[in-house]
């Protein structure tokens, strides 16, 4: 028997587990998953079903579930154990699709409430057309004894893929298996499937063989037991029911059956020996728990391994988009093609040039000399650095959101997210605007930086002579270009543009200011892209934290196990 003191420290322990259990979701749809997913599905009901109520209630009466294959005569043995019409019956299959637990009156307070099978709404009074396979159906009934119950559940290879659903569900709530087959199909696949799981999780057994031919029955019956022997069921009781016609109200003849209610009756008057049934079922069900927590445990790690591959993908893809775009500003490219056209006319050319290629100190003369006059409209030169820089942001963008696509689609789960998610497959429709905004801001920025460097009057006044942003135009082509230190001709970035460029700069702010203010602007800008793809990877790390799984979730399920295990 169990003590109270034991069934309290196992439903502790039982429902921490419970609780990991129903945490435990396997939303990625990876290999195993679906093996998972029923695993996780049979833990919640048999704990649900059957091993929290009993644990709570281990005086409540014997539940014993009648079930069998498709014709096995389940609801005519319930209807002739109470001699009375509780269960439909007929050639009709299926016959039973609303479960009927029959119940001696004292005892509906037991089964009234959701205590056993939750899930499963109570209806009462005379079947109709309108119940389902989501109800039981509670017909009292004096004719059996209190503490005990008969349960008659649908057909176990059911057509209806629901009814036998719902029959595996039944069996798993159960103290007692009473197991009806025939003559016939006492050695089919299907229920010896079934009650090889029973023998494994320890479960009460009964066996019932109906319609054996009063001629055959000895050597039928020494057959299954054999059968059961080969199984671990030997202990199983074999109730033999003849080949027999049916009474007029369709039931068995009395003495057929006499044997079978004489048994339930001793069993439901006999306390000590109800505990101990419950006592051999309910410790192969906290036994069963052990191995499949375990697949529910490998499956969660699964899970969370799937995730943090796809989460890696993420946020490599942006990682390096955001590299490529620091080294795209370095390299020069930004300062070739229109850049250069631009700030050619911008400068002028021809002699201009051949100063700068001669001497640097004719260079700084040039500059003063132009610093001296009118400086040149710098417009068409800022628009293409905007017009360079957005398309290098803004490519880069694109081509993450593109290898995240590309790379979750090679990853288990991730092609259903992507096909879930809308527009994860590629960058924000509206990336291009939030990238010309950015490189907007970022130019306002560069201008505060020259208006915060120019505060004396002479510094003021040489940026005057240039313009505030044609000088804010110069500094951003000297970002693009300055990798630490004074650049030098070998740099040779479009025929010496990046020089010029900073001496310009370094003949008004010096060659120390200028530097500082060039690191500055170019960090600055690598700022903002940082924080707009992390927006865009945002859309990614939001579709991952909707599937649901919780950290660490595997450890505690496992630890949630053991703790049942160690308390058995």
């Amino acid at each position: 028997m169990i003590s109270r003191d034991d069934a309290v420290s196992m439903l502790g322990a039982v429902s921490i587990l419970r609780e990991e259990v129903e945490q435990a979701r396997l939303p990625l749809d990876i290999p195993d998953a679906m093996t998972g997913r029923a695993t996780r599905d049979a833990l919640l009901k048999q704990l649900d079903d059957y091993v929290i109520p009993r644990l709570r209630s281990l005086d409540a009466p014997l539940l014993a579930v009648v079930g069998g294959s498709t014709g096995a005569g389940k609801s005519t043995l319930v209807n002739s154990i109470v001699d009375a019409e509780v269960s439909r019956s007929g050639v009709l299959r299926p016959t039973t699709t609303t479960p009927v637990l029959v119940h001696h009156p004292q005892d509906e307070r037991w089964f009234a409430d959701d205590r056993v099978l939750p899930t499963l709404s109570r209806i009462t009074g005379a079947p109709t057309e309108g119940d389902g396979a989501n109800a039981l159906r509670l017909v009292p009934s004096s004719s059996l004894p209190p503490g005990m119950a008969l349960l008659d559940a649908p057909d176990i290879d059911s057509v209806v893929s629901a009814n036998r659903a719902l029959a595996a569900q039944l069996l798993a709530a159960a103290d007692l298996w009473l197991f009806v087959t025939t003559a016939a199909r006492y050695a089919d696949a299907v229920p010896w499937d079934l009650l090889r799981e029973a023998a494994e999780r320890g479960t009460a057994i009964a066996i019932v063989l109906d319609r054996v031919p009063p001629e055959a029955m000895a050597d039928i019956r020494s057959h299954l037991a054999s059968m059961l022997r080969d199984q671990g069921l030997s202990t199983a009781p074999i109730f033999g029911i003849p080949e027999a016609t049916l009474t007029a109200e369709g039931r068995l003849p009395e003495p057929d059956v006499a044997r079978l209610r004489s048994w339930l009756t001793a069993l439901a008057s006999d306390a000590r020996a109800r505990s101990v049934i419950v006592k051999q079922t309910l410790d192969g069900a906290l036994g069963s728990l052990d191995e499949r927590a375990a697949v529910l445990v490998t499956a969660t790690h699964q899970q969370a391994q799937a995730l943090a591959a796809l989460q890696r993908e993420s946020d490599t893809a942006y990682r390096e988009a955001l590299a490529n775009v620091e080294h795209g500003m370095t390299d020069g490219t930004l300062l070739r093609g229109e850049v250069l056209a631009r700030w050619q006319e911008y400068v002028g050319t021809g002699e201009f040039f051949k100063q700068v290629e001669s001497t640097i100190s004719k260079v700084r003369d040039r500059i003063t000399a132009a610093l001296k006059g009118q400086a040149p409209p710098s417009g068409d030169l800022g628009e293409a650095l905007q017009t360079g820089v957005a398309a290098l942001i803004d490519a880069q963008g694109q081509g993450a959101a593109a290898t995240v696509a590309r790379q979750w689609r090679k990853l288990p789960g991730g092609d259903a997210l992507l096909d879930e998610t809308t527009g994860l497959s590629k960058a924000s429709p509206d990336l291009g605007e939030r990238t010309e905004r950015l490189v907007r801001d970022w130019q306002g920025e560069v201008l505060e930086l020259v208006r915060g460097e120019g505060k004396d009057r002479r510094t003021t006044a040489r940026i005057a002579a240039y313009g505030l942003n044609g000088i804010g135009v110069i500094l951003m082509l000297v970002a693009f270009a300055h990798t630490g230190g004074l650049i030098g001709a070998e740099v040779g970035i479009a025929g010496g543009t990046a020089v010029l460029a900073q001496k310009v700069l370094e003949a008004i702010f010096g060659d120390q200011a200028v530097r500082e203010m060039a690191t500055k602007a170019r960090k600055r800008l690598l700022e903002h892209v940082q924080e707009l793809y992390a927006a865009e990877r945002v859309r990614y790390d939001q579709a991952l934290e909707d599937v649901e799984t919780r950290s660490g979730q595997a450890q505690r399920l496992a630890d949630a196990a053991a703790a049942v295990k160690a308390v058995r």
